[in-house]
């Protein structure tokens, strides 16, 4: 399964990906369902979406994808996420070619 991940974390910077754009990464965020709130903080972290995005890096956009591609990887639903975000067409991504 180790390699799923790889690919799907090569796959999601394909092409100048950064991330999905907002509404798609917020699809993404409420699927995964074992998600918990800490307080004032979610785990995973809130998608970078609203006032975040326009706050944010092209870095920290990418980062935070990847926390919830493995965060889906340790709480097994690593396969719908998969599934989602492989099914993504290249409109619903946000490009860049910043790092």
């Amino acid at each position: 399964m180790k390699s799923r991940l790889k690919e799907l974390l090569e796959m999601c910077s394909r092409n100048y990906r950064v991330c999905p754009h907002p509404m798609e990464w917020e699809r993404l965020w409420k699927m995964i369902l074992a998600r918990k709130r800490k307080g004032e903080l979610w785990s995973p972290p809130r998608p970078l979406i609203l006032a975040a995005w326009w706050e944010t890096s092209i870095r920290e956009k990418r980062d935070r994808l990847r926390q919830h591609i493995h965060w889906a990887y340790e709480h097994e639903i690593f396969d719908k996420v998969d599934s989602f975000i492989r099914n993504l067409s290249e409109e619903q991504w946000f490009h860049s070619r910043e790092n």
